[in-house]
């Protein structure tokens, strides 16, 4: 049995919202736009409203489900009670793995950034990765309260950067740069969409809080439908004045949100650009840090992770074994970084076949558990078929989720064997 302490419920709407966008808005915003124009040119807009219309189906599957099974598992949780414990537990193990890879790359992502902006060496780059992760570990040591109020706060000023950008760069957006619109071919709008799918990773990561909300029945759906709506006008807009200013190119594609950041705002852009990259990673290096103690302590209660993530701290009542799993785990991550054995370009590609695999599982839950609803019968379905179709593309990274499987397995077994002692 999960405990949930009675003054835990705590997450209102504007809460709701500014966590679902801080997950979802990560660094994507600052790379994905340049570098789906440079594969389709103008047309990548077309992709851009491709993958926005059917990113909906896929969180609002998360958010219907949130809604009804509040839950620490999250999407691990769903897929048990669709299914069985034993497959939810590889689903949580899929996610928790992923995030132990993804969050260090999120606060390597944003102080390559900050590094960037004030023209500071490569140490200073991993003292200031390590910093954010410290920094996130505090925040939900301490609790969703502190932590979703800070989640405000970085959203806030997140998207007044990005409309600031949007806004001071449309002056510059010419219309023969819209000329030819599909200069690569059909095909290359398939090419882009698929890229951009990674754009709207971050919707599994709040479902792990849901049982923290205030109301989640009347709050989770409205709040993913208010969320979603922000985070596609920003990206929409950021990848049309991309286009209409031709700021990508070889060189250029995946700094051009910088080029338009430092455009926009003069002689005070590079401390600017500098700041949004820290805001932008460090929001979904929040999100995912609580979503994995949760989902630690989860596992740990039913048995398929062990006794020590279930920790709780007396004081805060939050998943503290699971924090300082998480931190043993980042910290290795980092050092493993510094030691120039695992490039960044080989980490961000590690968790992409997991976090898919979540979501399939998700979906797949959606249509057992969301049958009474033809709407979410649809959307579960439109979203299972989205996420399969991406699976296809992962390459050689289908390794990453094979090794976990087996180490998985190695562990049910290694309890079993003890249960029947």
């Amino acid at each position: 049995m999960v405990f949930r302490p009675t003054d835990r419920s705590l997450l209102r709407l504007h809460h709701i919202v500014a966590l679902y966008i801080g997950a979802v808005l990560g660094c994507g915003i600052l790379i994905l736009p340049g570098l789906a124009a440079e594969i389709a040119g103008p047309a990548s807009l077309i992709s851009w409203g491709f993958i926005i219309l059917l990113a909906l189906p896929m969180a609002l599957c998360m958010g219907m489900l949130s809604a009804r099974f509040p839950n620490d598992g999250g999407v691990s949780y769903f897929v048990t009670l669709a299914f069985n414990e034993k497959i939810g537990s590889l689903i949580g193990w899929f996610f928790l793995v992923s995030t132990i890879i993804g969050v260090p790359v999120l606060a390597l992502t944003g102080a390559g950034y900050i590094a960037f902006a004030f023209g500071l060496e490569e140490s200073f780059r991993i003292g200031i990765a390590v910093a954010i992760l410290c920094f996130g570990i505090f925040l939900n040591y301490v609790g969703m309260r502190v932590t979703s109020q800070v989640q405000i706060t970085v959203v806030l000023a997140t998207i007044c950067i990005l409309v600031g950008a949007i806004l001071g760069s449309f002056r510059s957006v010419d219309p023969i740069n819209f000329v030819p619109f599909i200069p690569e071919g059909w095909m290359s709008i398939g090419y882009a969409t698929t890229l951009l799918f990674w754009s709207y990773i971050g919707w599994e990561a709040v479902t792990h809080v849901a049982e923290e909300f205030e109301n989640p029945m009347r709050d989770v759906v409205r709040g993913t439908i208010i969320a979603s709506i922000i985070i596609g006008l920003l990206y929409f807009l950021t990848a049309y004045v991309v286009v209409g200013t031709h700021a990508y190119g070889p060189g250029m594609s995946d700094v051009s949100l910088l080029y338009l950041i430092e455009t926009s705002f003069g002689t005070y852009g590079s401390v600017i650009t500098g700041i949004t990259g820290l805001f932008v990673c460090l929001a979904p290096t929040i999100s995912y840090i609580g979503a994995a103690s949760r989902l630690g302590y989860s596992l740990a209660v039913t048995g398929y992770a062990p006794s020590f993530l279930a920790r709780l701290s007396p004081k805060y009542y939050t998943q503290v074994g699971g924090l300082i799993f998480l931190s043993l785990c980042f910290f290795s991550i980092i050092g493993l970084y510094r030691t120039e054995y695992l490039p960044l370009a080989f980490l961000i590609q590690l968790p992409n076949a997991t976090f898919i695999l979540t979501y399939i599982g998700g979906s797949a839950a959606g249509l057992v558990l969301l049958k009474d609803s033809k709407i979410a019968l649809l959307l579960s379905g439109i979203s299972l078929v989205l996420t399969a179709c991406v699976f296809c593309f992962v390459s050689w990274a289908v390794l990453f989720p094979v090794a976990i499987v087996l180490l998985w397995h190695i562990y049910c077994s290694k309890i079993k064997r003890q249960k029947k002692l």
